[in-house]
């Protein structure tokens, strides 16, 4: 799977991952309900192609207990009946804290980032 235009192909630090999974996870939900695995192939259409189905299906468990989700299972053709996921209005809200914590810490990294050296230096002793 090739990485979307503005996205880089570098290889995903899953730290850094984890931290934003259950975020994309949840704004995925919100443009429209899906099943585990098809939403394991969204996030790697938007350039998470290193991501697998042993990634999502437990943080879609978590967001499930707190109540960020929803479920229904339905019908299959290919299978067994597959349990599709949805936004709650508790997610909905989940995911608007987390959009906006993540606008400033893009803020905040690209602060520093760009940041120019201090005039003086703090001193070691300096409280």
């Amino acid at each position: 799977m090739t990485p979307t235009p503005n996205t880089p192909a570098l290889p995903q630090d899953a730290q850094s991952l984890r931290g934003v999974l259950p975020m994309l996870i949840l704004s995925q939900l919100r443009l429209a309900e899906s099943y585990g695995y098809e939403l394991v192939v969204r996030l790697q259409n938007i350039g998470l192609s290193d991501l697998s189905t042993g990634t999502v299906y437990p943080v879609l468990s978590r967001l499930e207990q707190d109540g960020s989700l929803t479920s229904r299972l339905a019908a299959s053709t290919a299978g067994p009946a597959r349990k599709y996921y949805s936004l709650s209005p508790a997610g909905d809200a989940t995911l608007e804290l987390a959009t906006a914590r993540w606008h400033a810490l893009i803020a905040i990294v690209q602060t520093g980032l760009t940041a120019t050296p201090a005039e003086e230096p703090l001193r070691e002793d300096h409280k």
